[in-house]
């Protein structure tokens, strides 16, 4: 019981601090994700010189802003971001949230790119969004200090994920379910 009232707190905590009510006016919350996506696709670039032709020939992408805490047997992380169509040219504008189990401790700033081969998984992440996934990492990094494992991995049929941490301190191995969404405000 002690463990589910702590979960539910620090769950909240990452909600209430991730974006989605930051004060500022949906034009400035669209540009900071504009920023956030830009500045994490040029970080990707020099992580994997090779990424930035793959996004190009890809039909669309998503980048995600999040900040995940493991503690003992609970897990969850919260962000918002954009999944781009290449095609088109249009920003989606969207949000994650995400619960787990196993063994974790830690917290870890990360972000997310997604690559899409085609139409059909685009649209379908952008509609559905739905990813359950199993994970484990280790990461300890502050600013350009420490590291993290991270690789452009298959996570469904024409759907590659990079996840590149940008500040924390974690050890995990957890099962986590995680939901995205279009964020109505903003879209």
């Amino acid at each position: 019981m002690r463990y589910i009232k702590l979960f539910t707190i620090i769950t909240t905590i990452i909600i209430l601090f991730s974006g989605f009510w930051s004060g500022d006016s949906k034009e400035e919350q669209r540009q900071d994700r504009i920023k956030m996506a830009q500045k994490t696709l040029n970080d990707l670039y020099k992580y994997d010189s090779k990424a930035k032709n793959i996004i190009k020939k890809s039909y669309g992408y998503a980048v995600f802003s999040n900040v995940g805490v493991n503690l003992v047997l609970l897990s969850t992380e919260g962000g918002t971001g954009i999944a781009h169509n290449n095609q088109t040219g249009k920003n989606i504008y969207m949000n994650m949230a995400s619960g787990g189990v196993g063994f974790g401790l830690g917290i870890k700033d990360f972000r997310a790119v997604f690559l899409f081969e085609n139409k059909k998984v685009f649209d379908n992440f952008v509609e559905y969004g739905w990813e359950a996934n199993a994970q484990a990492d280790v990461a300890a990094k502050a600013g350009k200090k420490g590291g993290a494992f991270g690789a452009a991995i298959t996570v469904a049929p024409g759907i590659r994920l990079y996840k590149m941490t940008k500040n924390g301190l974690a050890l995990q191995a957890t099962i986590q379910g995680t939901k995205y969404w279009k964020d109505t405000d903003l879209n």
